[in-house]
């Protein structure tokens, strides 16, 4: 078992890993165990040469394990005694949980080892130690998670935000979202002016809470200079649309929607597999159909899009399910160093400075007018309902 000080051990990491892209991976976190994350991580090094992976956890249980997969030239194991468990109020893993796999990884971006860190743990301490441990890029009120959504669009998905990072958000908030949305959305789906929506409960324009018409002047008024396109208000229905490519929405909706869906994509799968089985001519169809069978379930297995990514901090992190498989584990990882070859941090950091330039000068230039347009808008909501 590795005893040596961490600030010795982390010296290491970079010359083991040397002209690799490196991902921190906190491996004791999921539902599934070490075992688990550790198989995603081979089926990743497995398809791509060119990553490697700093691991967190106990030694002990990961080292038989990345030597069965033969991955010790592709993995530097940094020990930590403690795990933080799916039920763990986040206050106490910020007081208790220095000696965690999850704050081992987090820290690991901090220190400039990896550029992207991914956990399969729990959400919500994984959040607040990415707000205490990385802080928040300069300008963000309210960090978000953002998730890639099936969509029949020419990338195949859309981006949505926030679906759990906090219940609230105004319209500030959600004018943030908008433009970290469009970045991720540009180096994430190569996407160069993406089409923004908010979601709402109709399309017209007097429809929706005080914050959502609010939201939808400011980003109105943001979107030649954020360079994206507004398409105004969406509906549920027009997330997979194809029509627009970054839907934003409060953490408490956009949750809500996100597993539905995914429930929705279990259960069709599941009433296709009974479909198929209940008579000997539904078994031959389901034999003919197989191939077409197959690509359909891939398209919709939430697995394959599996990796929430935290925007707004000092850095990115990549929230796997927390019962992800190895299938979904790699999944994770590929979209984390897809994140960190586009140098998406940098990129995203460098974005939100330009747009609060552009709204410090336009302010500058007519003082209140921006500020005194949206809070206009909120008031004649209030007073239409």
């Amino acid at each position: 078992m590795d005893t040596s000080p961490p600030s010795e051990t982390r010296l290491s990491a970079p010359a083991a890993l040397a002209g690799k892209t490196v991902i921190s991976v906190d491996a004791m976190g999921g539902d599934q165990g070490p075992a688990v994350v550790v198989a995603g991580l081979a089926l990743s090094a497995k398809k791509n040469p060119d990553i490697g992976f700093i691991v967190h956890g106990r030694e002990g249980e990961l080292a038989p394990l990345i030597d069965k997969r033969k991955l010790t030239d592709r993995c530097v194991i940094r020990h930590a005694d403690d795990v933080v468990t799916m039920g763990e109020k986040p206050s106490s893993v910020m007081r208790h949980g220095q000696g965690s796999s999850m704050w081992s990884a987090i820290e690991s971006v901090r220190d400039g080892e990896a550029t992207v860190a991914v956990s399969c743990g729990n959400t919500g301490a994984l959040m607040l130690l990415g707000m205490v441990r990385l802080k928040k890029l300069e300008g963000v009120n309210r960090p978000a998670i953002a998730c890639l959504w099936p969509s029949r669009s020419d990338t195949g998905f859309a981006v949505m935000l926030d679906v759990g990072a906090d219940i609230r958000a105004d319209a500030e908030d959600l004018l943030q979202y908008a433009l970290m949305g469009t970045s991720y959305a540009r180096n994430g789906l190569g996407l160069k002016r993406p089409r923004v929506g908010i979601l709402n409960l109709g399309t017209e324009e007097h429809k929706g809470r005080a914050e959502l018409k609010a939201a939808h002047y400011l980003m109105a008024e943001a979107a030649p200079g954020a360079e994206f396109e507004f398409v105004g208000f969406v509906e549920g229905g027009d997330i997979p649309s194809g029509e627009v490519d970054v839907i934003v929405t409060d953490g408490f909706t956009g949750n809500v929607a996100l597993k539905t869906a995914e429930g929705t994509a279990s259960l069709i799968r599941d009433f296709l597999k009974e479909a198929f089985k209940q008579t000997p001519l539904s078994r031959i169809a389901g034999l003919l159909a197989y191939t077409s069978l197959r690509r359909l379930s891939k398209r919709i297995d939430p697995r394959r899009v599996n990796g929430g990514v935290f925007l707004g901090l000092n850095g990115t992190i990549v929230k796997s399910h927390g019962s992800a498989d190895a299938t979904g584990v790699s999944a994770a990882i590929k979209l984390a160093f897809q994140l960190a070859q586009a140098g998406f941090s940098d990129r995203l950091a460098a974005r939100l400075a330009d747009a609060m330039e552009i709204r410090r000068e336009a302010e500058a230039g007519a003082p209140g007018a921006a500020t005194g347009a949206a809070t206009g808008a909120a008031q004649g909501s209030r007073a239409s309902g």
